[in-house]
């Protein structure tokens, strides 16, 4: 499930964990996105956006 933000394109990243015998296992580092109504062009409707943009103002809430 790839959820992405609308509004600038953030998603999951995927790195090495490193342990302290140095076994490698993937760890997946996920923003925080949330699902809100947003207004576009003046109409309510539903977008996945991080909550740095909502935080910043990049979006009005509807």
């Amino acid at each position: 499930m790839s959820r992405k933000c609308a509004i600038c394109g953030k998603g999951g990243v995927t790195e090495m964990q490193v342990s302290h015998s140095h076994i490698r296992t993937k760890k997946r580092y996920l923003p925080n996105i949330q699902k809100v109504k947003v207004l576009v062009n003046g109409t309510p409707t539903r977008l996945n956006v991080c909550t740095r943009c909502l935080r910043s103002g990049k979006v009005t809430r509807a």
